[in-house]
């Protein structure tokens, strides 16, 4: 397995465990993220508050990823699917009511010295809102 790979396993695994230090540890300093059909943000202390935010709201459990890397490790791409379920009402989208949903989504990556620099995220708005949005 290419060391990126290993890598994009890892804050996979830190994903699951609810190990938002750990997923931090696998990021340089000043990560690019790209939230599905939002903004992106720039360094560490933003994705942190962006995983804690989204503790808050929901519990998800990250299944059957496949990941993928491009010849020299430095691009990696990802496909998985989320099951979740929505445990307070995000701002903006429905109430939530203690909702489940099983949402296929993928992300893209950069990789710079061992290190995530770049996280981009996607998967299906709707279809997230046709699930929860009773």
């Amino acid at each position: 397995m290419a060391a990126s790979e290993t890598v994009i396993r890892s804050y996979y695994d830190a994903f699951n465990a609810g190990d938002v230090e750990g997923m931090l540890a696998l990021l340089t300093e000043d990560v690019l993220h790209d939230i599905n059909q939002g903004a992106r943000e720039v360094g560490k202390a933003a994705f942190r508050a962006f995983l804690l935010r989204m503790a808050a709201h929901y519990r998800e459990e990250l299944r059957d990823i496949v990941v993928m890397s491009g010849e020299g490790g430095r691009r990696a791409a990802s496909e998985f699917i989320v099951h979740g379920t929505y445990l307070a009402t995000d701002a903006g989208l429905p109430e939530a009511r203690g909702q489940t949903y099983v949402l296929p989504a993928g992300a893209f990556f950069d990789l710079r010295d061992g290190l995530i620099a770049r996280v981009s995220n996607y998967y299906n708005l709707a279809d997230w809102i046709a699930q929860v949005g009773d």
